[in-house]
């Protein structure tokens, strides 16, 4: 697929779920992790929001130590990065199938909203800088856009549509300030983990042999928001 120039599109990924005696159950993880004994606050909590339950914990030499967690299977989209970030490299962390459980409870998401582009073109540095007001940005100048692409995250919870491809009006007047240069602040680059992670279940990972982006599954900003209104 790389070599012919294909793309796909991803959504969201989810688990397989099953019925047994009546009630819900889901996959679970049972996640061993060998960690600097400095860390191990950091990733209990960050696997108990994640429904992740402790079973065992273990000193190791060198001020180590070796946690023992049954994990639901859908805890873990996104968190093997996050893992990496929060023990600086220093962790290590495996996984093996470990049956099926009752079902564990919604697990919190991002309560953020993206930031959409508004119209096609190529990213300008006056566009984004207007744009990261109001939010994270995922992409920087020069980047071509779509109209309905995912170009960075809402600091609020709902979605925005910024125009990300506007360039600054010119004129012939020069007033005090004006022509400062605008600073941007580096976007943020998301691997192809952490953005099936932060997509919600109206978007889309598009991948590509050079690219990944993230996109509304309906691109039509009227189309949008007709389908919300009829939800609401």
């Amino acid at each position: 697929m790389r070599r012919q120039g294909y793309e796909f599109q991803v959504s969201k990924p989810t688990v397989i779920y099953k019925e047994i005696d009546g009630k819900k159950h889901e996959p679970m993880e049972r996640v061993v992790i060998d960690i600097p004994e400095r860390f191990s606050g950091i990733v209990i909590e960050k696997l108990g929001r994640r429904k992740g339950e402790l079973i065992g914990m273990n000193s190791l030499k060198g001020g180590n130590v070796r946690l023992d967690f049954s994990v639901p299977a859908r805890g873990l989209f996104g968190y093997r990065s996050e893992f990496m970030t929060d023990t600086k490299g220093e962790g290590i962390l495996n996984t093996i199938f470990d049956g099926y459980a009752p079902y564990k409870g919604d697990i919190p998401s991002r309560q953020q909203g993206s930031l959409v582009a508004f119209e096609d073109g190529e990213a300008v540095t006056y566009g984004l800088y207007n744009a990261q007001e109001r939010g994270t940005l995922f992409i920087e100048p020069g980047t071509k856009v779509y109209r309905g692409m995912i170009v960075g995250e809402n600091s609020r919870p709902g979605d925005i549509d910024v125009n990300v491809c506007k360039k600054k009006h010119v004129t012939n007047m020069r007033a005090a300030g004006s022509d400062e240069a605008l600073r941007l602040v580096p976007p943020k680059k998301l691997s192809l983990e952490e953005a099936l992670e932060f997509i919600a279940d109206d978007e889309l990972v598009e991948v590509t042999p050079k690219n990944i982006r993230l996109r509304k599954r309906i691109l039509d900003i009227g189309e949008r928001k007709r389908r919300q209104n009829k939800k609401a």
